[in-house]
This record gives structure tokens, sequence and C-alpha cells, in this order.
């Protein structure tokens, strides 16, 4: 019986004119914001700054997060959302793409930013990261629920 080893996960705050990237070590011990990437969220120059960390990084799993009503419902900007992470899951089919609940992740973000003394554009430029930092957070705590897993190519 072979142990199954375990990889990082690069967590990504999907947008339309700014993306937030945050990733795990291989243990998924601890989390870190990256920079954020900056341009619209279908842009092949995504695409090639994903390629970009997953050179640097030993990443198995990419989690987007998934905006949902309050309720739980689809939000605006689900079908976006789950268009690119069909898109994803192509372009890079030895990662499995998952899709996790994003509800309160800029809110939350933006509270720690405020706690620590960030305002302004300062705070503009991390939250997205921060928003995608607290997304993989949350999905680490909640035990890694593979729940919405998007089909690989």
């Amino acid at each position: 019986m072979s142990a199954t080893v375990r990889r990082g996960v690069l967590a990504l705050d999907h947008g339309t004119k700014r993306t937030g990237l945050a990733c795990t070590d291989a243990l998924r011990i601890t989390s870190t914001p990256l920079e954020a990437f900056h341009g619209p969220g279908d842009s092949p120059a995504l695409f090639t700054a994903l390629q970009r960390v997953l050179d640097e990084r030993d990443i198995d799993t990419f989690l987007v997060g998934w905006p949902c009503n309050m309720d739980g419902t689809a939000g605006p900007r689900a079908l976006d959302v789950e268009r690119f992470a069909a898109a994803l899951a192509a372009k890079f089919p030895r990662q499995r793409v998952l899709l996790h609940d994003e509800r309160l992740t800029t809110k939350a973000a933006e509270e720690r930013l405020r706690e620590l003394g960030m305002r302004g554009k300062d705070a503009k430029a991390r939250r997205d990261s921060w928003s995608a930092l607290v997304l993989l957070e949350d999905w680490v705590r909640s035990g890694e629920p593979d729940t919405k897993r998007v089909p690989q190519g």
C-alpha cells in the first residue's frame, strides 16, 4: 500500500481586474499570500503567471473561490468563475481544481489588513491575495473538502 504524497495548494480569488493568490507549503501547515495578478481574469497572461507559480512551487491543487450568496446559492459571478475553473483544469491537467465557498473572505481580509495597520492603497493592493489566503485557511480548517471538484480536460 503506497502513501499519498501531499503537495501544496494554490488558492485563487478570481476577479475581472485582479486575481488574488495564496499558497500553502507542501505539508499545508503554513499559508502565505502571494502577489496578485493584475489584469483581466480571462487573460492568457493569467495562465502564464500561474505556470510561473507552478514552476517555483510544488502545487497539486488549485482552490478557486466560488462566489455564492449568503443563502448558499450561486452568486452573480459564479458562472464566470466556473468557466475559469474549467479552463484552469484543461490548461493544467496534472493539478486538481476545486471550488470553495468564498463568502465573506473579502470582508475578513479587509479586517485583517486593518488590524495590521494597512489602509487605502496599501490595503487595496493586498486585499485580493489576502482574500485568497482567508479562502485557503478556511478550506484547510474545514478538513480540505473535495466536494466541488472540476472535471479535468
